[in-house]
């Protein structure tokens, strides 16, 4: 690994100033190679990315926004910001883009900020039920600073429950309907709480943080054309830089720019702006389409293999890149299956499943998704061997080492960034 030149030119530099913290980028690389990644927030930014990511716009503060900045010598900055935005309105059909956000967090607190008063009433999806710390967590500000009433799933089939979410509406009347979630695998209908919060006179707000690459490949319905504001994550299923973006109307357009600057930050990361550029450019190209269709194929038949080994989908499937299953039929907990995993170098994430009888620290359910994998080229026929390979570490833990060799032999042949 010494020297390898997926870094760049920089890198030895980097190992001759300071090895210690250059030893730590190696080894990562070595446990992205050495590892099946099925965390569904995860995906492997192209090289292109992340030699953006590395780039001298880091070195430039530029408050503000392209033509309107507080310092000057922001041209060159300007043409990034202006390209990454033409880009995003043309992919999703956006009256109005804002690529500042930080994080989805982020972009999430400026919506807030841009449409809401401290106590106003939000209705959400609750948090056991798939929908986000932003969506009403206590620990929050969304839980802190709103009224948050949650809606949630029915308990026969696990999926959302659109009468509930009317009835909670027309008896709360709501300023903003706030949609999406963060384990939540099947489409959700926007049309539908479109009508819903027409009916009081609501903004709705789509969380898109985990679809957002699927809707620029056409995998899942588009949230754009029934939403006030989409807010997105662009490092999921886009596989951009770890970074936020807003869409909204062109009415919403002023409130949404300041309520990002300079109400909720300063001075925007202009590499990871032209990051975020380099991802969208590459999802203008066909070939992401044929990506998202890929990355949602593998998360269906990685769920059914995954239940023909007696762990249950949470609402009998997916429809995205993500599944939640219920591993108690196995008489084990997500925690025991996270760790299992893990010696068996399978990483993947402990998460509640709705009505879970177990805390959040220990949970019933196992999170999965396909994103690493499905940009790692791999397909159907890999999925159900993962999947025989997590059951194998779950119902025969001491079978971690073979399981792990296995792994070996498969993430060699669909390596991580090929050199």
């Amino acid at each position: 690994m010494q020297g390898t030149p997926y870094y760049g030119p920089d890198f030895d530099l980097l190992q001759s100033r300071d090895p210690e913290l250059a030893q730590v980028l190696l080894d990562e690389l070595d446990r992205l190679r050495g590892e099946l990644q099925l965390i569904a927030s995860e995906n492997l930014a192209s090289p292109a990315v992340l030699a953006a990511l590395g780039s001298t716009l880091t070195n430039k503060y530029a408050e503000g926004y392209p033509g309107r900045r507080c310092y000057g010598g922001c041209e060159v900055v300007d043409r990034a910001e202006n390209l990454a935005n033409e880009r995003a309105k043309r992919l999703f059909g956006a009256d109005h883009v804002n690529l500042q956000p930080y994080s989805g967090t982020s972009a999430n607190l400026a919506t807030y900020a841009a449409l809401l008063q401290p106590g106003d009433t939000v209705l959400a999806l609750a948090l056991p039920h798939g929908g986000h710390y932003t969506h009403g967590s206590r620990l929050n500000f969304s839980g802190r600073w709103f009224d948050i009433v949650p809606y949630g799933v029915r308990r026969d089939d696990e999926l959302i429950d659109y009468d509930e979410v009317r009835h909670l509406t027309l008896r709360h009347r709501p300023k903003m309907i706030i949609c999406g979630a963060t384990s939540y695998p099947r489409t959700i209908d926007f049309s539908v709480f479109r009508g819903i919060a027409d009916e009081v006179g609501a903004w709705l707000v789509v969380d898109a943080a985990h679809l957002i690459g699927l809707v620029a490949g056409g995998s899942v319905p588009s949230p754009v054309p029934h939403a006030d504001v989409v807010t997105f994550s662009t490092h999921k299923t886009l596989r951009g830089p770890r970074g936020g973006g807003v869409l909204c109307t062109a009415e919403l357009a002023p409130r949404i720019d300041q309520a990002v600057f300079p109400f909720v930050q300063g001075g925007p990361l202009m590499d990871t702006i032209a990051a975020k550029a380099v991802a969208l450019g590459e999802a203008l190209d066909p070939s992401f389409a044929d990506y998202t269709e890929s990355v949602v194929r593998n998360a269906r038949t990685l769920v059914e293999a995954l239940a023909g080994e007696g762990m249950r989908p949470v609402s009998g499937g997916t429809d995205t890149h993500l599944a939640l299953v219920d591993v108690r039929g196995l008489g084990v907990t997500g925690v025991d299956v996270e760790q299992w995993c893990a010696d068996a170098r399978i990483v993947v994430n402990k998460n509640v499943i709705p009505y879970d009888p177990e805390p959040p620290t220990v949970t019933s359910g196992v999170r999965v998704g396909t994103l690493c994998v499905t940009t790692q080229g791999m397909g159907v026929a890999e999925m159900k061997e993962i999947a025989s390979w997590i059951a194998d570490a779950v119902k025969n833990p001491a079978s971690a080492q073979t399981i792990a060799t296995k792994v070996a032999n498969l993430v060699a042949r669909h390596r991580a960034y090929p050199e």
